[in-house]
């Protein structure tokens, strides 16, 4: 089986009950015994076997079956959502066999609420600007004039956003570094952090195919980095923070149109099908609960139509 049928199979809870997909690159994960059981429409998706899928998957590939009760399937829709996507579900974070010493009993519910998330996280990502293309080192790919420009138009529009920045967070590429320190002038006392999970890459291998080639070992290498990242930044807020908090994520295209279509729960080899303009904002909110929403893609509005680019 292709990688690309296994991913599609794994996104649609098909070939033996509900799997959901992470695409990381790890050692394969052993299959697991049981069968699934049936489930009326509009109701949980009980967890089932994860055999059928992970026999097929090709190697290298990790597929994670959720636990009872983290499917949810509205009501005449056709789509599944994962509430476990983080691994942050509350009922992920309790430990089930654990009872009362006195009663004996589980207090599964006054447990719960000390797990549940309070705050929302407004995640800001940020496409660096244009750069030299012809630099044959990364220290030789610089932000060219135009590409200053942008950097400081986008600075200036988050600015103008009147939110209190909490980090910002960037990629330790020139290009990503360099369009940084720029929008950092207009965000004062705003903490930077440097991070090479970050870098530019090929994701996943994209579908439809693109015309040029790539080794699978670069999808392998790449693919395993850029979801390490997903997985470290992207997931509801932590249960001891209690204010909602905005962070910017200066990166790159590849890595920006791959995070979106995780925290979506989109089939993330369709990351090619979007496309993101240099200095771009891209705006994706997580609530308390794990829902995820797209509030902007690739926004260069603010800028006069002369300086937009996709280079």
């Amino acid at each position: 089986m292709s990688l690309r049928r296994a991913l599609a199979l794994a996104a649609c809870g098909l070939a033996g009950g509900s799997v959901l997909l992470s695409a990381v690159v790890v050692g394969k994960q052993p299959a697991r015994g049981g069968e699934g059981e049936p489930h009326q429409p509009g109701s949980a998706v009980p967890a089932t076997s994860a055999s059928a899928s992970t026999s097929a998957a090709p190697p290298g590939l990790l597929l994670l079956p959720p636990a009872t009760g983290w499917i949810e399937k509205p009501a005449g829709s056709g789509g599944y959502w994962d509430s476990n996507w983080d691994r942050r579900e509350p009922l992920a974070l309790i430990n089930h066999k654990k009872k009362n010493e006195e009663t004996g009993e589980r207090e599964l519910t006054s447990r719960l609420d000390h797990y549940k998330a309070k705050a929302t996280r407004h995640i800001f990502l940020i496409r660096h600007s244009q750069y030299n293309v012809d630099g044959q080192a990364d220290k030789d790919r610089t932000l060219t004039p135009l590409g200053r420009e942008q950097a400081e138009l986008t600075g200036q529009r988050l600015a103008s956003l009147g939110v209190k920045f909490d980090q910002i967070i960037h990629s330790s590429m020139t290009r990503a570094t360099e369009t940084t320190e720029i929008i950092s002038k207009h965000l004062p006392g705003v903490k930077k952090i440097s991070t090479d999970m970050l870098r530019e890459g090929a994701p996943i291998e994209p579908d439809p195919p693109v015309s040029h080639w790539k080794p699978e070992a670069v999808y392998y290498e790449d693919g395993a980095r850029i979801e390490a990242a997903f997985r470290n930044f992207i997931h509801r807020a932590d249960t001891k923070q209690e204010e909602d908090s905005h962070e910017i994520y200066v990166c790159h295209a590849n890595v920006i149109r791959y995070i979106v279509c995780r925290a979506l729960q989109f089939p993330p080899e369709g990351w090619l099908r979007l496309s993101l303009n240099n200095g771009s904002i891209t705006h994706l909110v997580i609530r308390p609960n794990g829902r995820v929403a797209l509030r902007a893609l690739g926004d260069t509005g603010f800028m006069p139509p002369d300086k937009i680019t996709r280079t």
